[in-house]
């Protein structure tokens, strides 16, 4: 989270607010007071030039400006690609370029997260839940906020999750478990006969805790979940508490794997091998499949004897052409793994029907697979 200042000229004086941006973004250079005497159009050319807003009035007002940026954002043409992969890259061209722009609209707090606009909600747990106390001002993107506040109800009525009969409770900044295919093949897997003799599980990247508290509720007598994001640990051992797992599951700071051997270890790493745009994206983007590679590199040594690995992951990497499936079959061949079998499932998210996505060609195809993984004799 860049943490800067933001400065600029109100009346004839120069000031300055703590510039705050989740994404990372510095603080914009060029800065115009803004209030309701702005046009939309005016908006819209100020910040598609990089000039920011910073608005001083009517906060319900700000958020309809701001649906007025994105009608006017979304209504660029999109230019034809030649392959997938050329449409990926101007898709997320054109993402960041949106988010640049509509981030162009800030709203301005007083210390303690307290809005100082007319009809402006009281955010102030949303916002310490999500970036802790706030001693003096500062200043974000209403588009940020906007986040926050979703974010936050999400994290307060929990996600239902009908494979674990519960729900969970995703935290700001920490994947949700909204796409269900991948918690149902761990649901649906046949659990290893040597867990009979050794009921332990290690879930690598827990985020939530989901897969984590599923492998418990399926009987696994402990289970060690580790991720190294500090608002993914905080948000997995809620969600082990919510559900009274303490006993069975331990939530453990790590990069990757803990110490010692288990007879099942599961994955599901980020699915797209590109450059996250915010630490947001972290759950998505996994930039030169670093994650995918290292959980398979130091899978066997962490494997007890018949033990096996489950790696969750889609091929839509693959259909966008930015992995391969011979890439995928050699990295697993080279950390001496063999394929012990695998269970596929279709998304059912709604871009996977949607034909108006620049990317649906892909995602009409894409399969998420549970690969059984284990270690190849004398490894």
């Amino acid at each position: 989270m860049t943490d800067s200042r933001l400065v600029f000229t109100e009346g004839d004086a120069e000031k300055s607010l703590r510039w705050q941006s989740e994404a990372g973004l510095p603080p914009p250079k060029r800065v115009v007071v803004a209030d309701d005497t702005l046009s939309a159009d005016s908006a819209f050319r100020l910040a598609s030039e990089g000039t920011a807003l910073l608005w001083r009035s009517d906060f319900q007002n700000a958020r309809q400006l701001l649906q007025a940026l994105v009608r006017r954002v979304d209504r660029k043409p999109r230019k034809p690609a030649a392959t997938l992969r050329d449409a990926f890259n101007q898709h997320r061209l054109a993402q960041s370029q949106r988010a640049r722009t509509l981030g162009m609209l800030l709203i301005p707090f007083d210390a303690g997260h307290v809005i100082p606009l007319r009809r402006a909600p009281d955010v102030v747990e949303a916002c310490t839940q999500a970036h802790g106390e706030a001693r003096e001002g500062y200043v974000c993107s209403l588009r940020e906020l906007l986040g926050v506040i979703s974010a936050y109800e999400w994290r307060r009525n929990g996600v239902e999750v009908p494979a674990l009969e519960a729900r969970i409770h995703p935290h700001y900044g920490v994947f949700s478990p909204v796409r269900g295919e991948y918690v149902d093949l761990i649901a649906k897997a046949p659990l290893p006969a040597v867990l009979k003799k050794a009921s332990r599980a290690f879930d690598i990247g827990t985020g939530t805790g989901v897969l984590a508290a599923l492998l418990a509720k399926r009987g696994v007598a402990k289970v060690v979940a580790t991720d190294q994001d500090e608002r993914a640990l905080a948000c997995a051992r809620d969600n082990v508490a919510r559900l009274g797992l303490e006993s069975q599951i331990d939530v453990r700071a790590a990069d990757l794997f803990p110490d010692g051997r288990a007879p099942l270890i599961v994955c599901n790493p980020p699915w797209l091998p590109a450059r996250p745009a915010s630490p947001l994206e972290h759950a998505v983007y996994d930039p030169d499949s670093r994650m995918l590679r290292g959980f398979l590199s130091g899978l066997a040594a962490h494997l007890g004897p018949d033990g096996e690995g489950w790696l969750i992951l889609s091929d839509f990497a693959e259909h966008l052409g930015l992995r391969t499936a011979d890439e995928l079959q050699r990295w697993i061949d080279d950390a001496g793994l063999k394929v012990l079998g695998h269970l596929d499932a279709r998304p059912r998210h709604p871009k996977a029907s949607d034909e108006s996505d620049p990317l649906h060609a892909a995602r009409s195809q894409e399969v998420t697979r549970l690969w059984r993984l284990g270690a190849k004799e004398g490894v």
